[in-house]
């Protein structure tokens, strides 16, 4: 089984910087596109950016030229750089992965998800 570790979220003000984490662990074979969620209070939780294995990356509208999504293959990790942070960019952030894994001593893809974590940006 693979997890997902999320950090790096906290309270910032507006125009702030803020850069969060996620580590994946356990039983993984490899990582496939890998990505950053949100979900702001009584909204449906949205895709932020995410980056294939290679490298390609895909943005929201919202967040372009604002955030930069990179990982390291090596580390299983990956990152979400955010730069003059608003406060509609308040959310619960969450980090999901494609993966290939072993399950019952067999490969086995999976889409796996983290617990999240809280960004809060003031005006």
């Amino acid at each position: 089984q693979v997890q997902l570790v999320e950090s790096g979220g906290g309270l910032v003000q507006a125009g702030g910087s803020l850069r969060l984490s996620c580590v994946a662990s356990g039983s993984i074979i490899s990582l496939n596109t890998m990505g950053w969620y949100r979900q702001a209070p009584g909204k449906q939780r949205e895709l932020v950016a995410d980056i294939t294995r290679s490298g390609t990356t895909n943005y929201a509208a919202s967040v372009k030229g604002r955030f930069t999504v990179s990982r390291d293959n090596a580390k299983n990790t990956v990152y979400l750089q955010m730069n003059s942070l608003e406060p509609e960019d308040t959310a619960v952030y969450y980090c999901r992965a494609g993966t290939l894994e072993w399950k019952n001593r067999k490969p086995a893809t999976g889409d796996v998800w983290g617990q999240g974590t809280q960004v809060t940006v003031s005006s």
